[in-house]
């Protein structure tokens, strides 16, 4: 009874500490709507910027096929669908792999806040198992990750929608939300170990600004990876976010290149083999990785991303003390036996002193 009533307290307080992080990051009305707006307006600058760029390099390689065999991809508007639908799914599953680390990355605010503001003092001075506190940082930053990208990944749906580029079935929209919540948790486990050092909000916000910034080149969100340096794409290789991004590219992108193959082979019958071009385009604008003249297919990209989770779960476990640290209480302390040594040694010179000795020694005249 004693440990099913210790089980059932840890888990209230763990449900109470969740809670009121989530609270505390839903108040702060200028912080959420900034984690919301980041992954849109990279969306909003794709569309009205990017997009165009993007669907000019495919015409490119489309022309030189076209000149090779004498295809009139003008007559076809079905082919400039499905090749807008390849644009598009590829670069909005790009954002949505990069929205999972940068919306984990901000909510790691709330943690360095509660070290810096000294929060952290008053949990440690209450009854509250440090297990329970680090667990619900951990617990909210997926909570409120997860719900970024669920709304994220809504938003691109309607778009796909409306631009009449929806080819996905319920089997991708099951492969879609697992991707993501498995990326999810990746996100949450490589972003917490790395804020768990910081102790203060100066430093994440450099840290936010400086990562938010390189992270979407480095894990192959805004640009294939293989258009990079080889040592460039040797450090990628050792990021999860690249095969987060992999991964969920796949999901998107698995249906519409089926089609387009599909509609290749039956409708362009002067290319003998209608997967020779589906193969560049997918080389182009694909989701397989290839380190070092290796390719690492999807298989190989979730065995990679469970590894470091596993990985990260156990430097977590080791370091998770660090979201709870208390900070100041070593200042003070050496400041309280700095102070303590100092009164000790006006005492002892007090003593010594010529007068302080003369009292002593006339009371014992007095009493002879």
């Amino acid at each position: 009874m004693k440990q099913k009533s210790k089980a059932q307290s840890f888990m209230t307080v763990f449900g109470q500490l969740t809670r009121r992080h989530l609270l505390v990051f839903f108040k702060n009305k200028i912080r959420l709507m900034y984690t919301l707006l980041v992954p849109v307006i990279i969306f909003v600058v794709y569309i009205f910027f990017l997009r165009q760029l993007e669907l000019s390099t495919v015409r490119n390689t489309l022309e030189d096929w076209n000149k090779e065999y004498g295809l009139s991809l003008e007559m076809s508007g079905q082919l400039q669908v499905y090749i807008e639908t390849l644009v598009d799914s590829w670069m909005l599953s790009g954002i949505a792999a990069l929205s999972s680390i940068t919306v984990s990355l901000q909510t790691n605010n709330v943690f360095v806040e509660d070290k810096q503001n000294g929060v952290n003092r008053d949990f440690a001075s209450a009854p509250i198992r440090r297990s329970a506190l680090i667990g619900s940082y951990v617990i909210f930053n997926f909570l409120v990750t997860l719900l970024v990208c669920i709304v994220y990944l809504i938003i691109c749906f309607v778009y796909l929608a409306c631009m009449q580029e929806f080819f996905l079935n319920f089997t991708d929209f099951i492969t879609i939300f697992g991707v993501m919540l498995y990326t999810t948790i990746s996100s949450t486990l490589f972003t917490v170990f790395i804020c768990s050092f910081i102790k203060t909000e100066g430093t994440m916000a450099s840290l936010v600004a400086v990562f938010s910034t390189a992270v979407g080149f480095l894990i192959g969100a805004y640009m294939p990876l293989g258009m990079l340096p080889t040592w460039v794409q040797t450090v990628c290789a050792f990021i999860p976010g690249t095969y987060s991004c992999a991964l969920v590219r796949y999901s998107f992108m698995a249906t519409p290149i089926a089609e387009l193959e599909q509609y290749v082979v039956e409708f362009i019958p002067e290319l003998t083999n209608g997967q020779e071009l589906i193969a560049e385009l997918t080389g182009t604008f694909g989701y397989n990785l290839e380190f070092l003249n290796v390719t690492v297919g999807p298989p190989y990209q979730m065995l990679a991303l469970t590894v470091f989770n596993i990985v990260f779960l156990a430097l977590n476990i080791f370091s998770g003390k660090k979201l709870a640290d208390v900070l100041g209480v070593g200042k003070k302390k050496r400041a309280k036996r700095a102070g303590q040594a100092a009164e000790q040694a006006a005492a002892a010179a007090s003593a010594s002193a010529p007068g302080a000795g003369a009292a002593p020694q006339s009371d014992e005249t007095k009493n002879e």
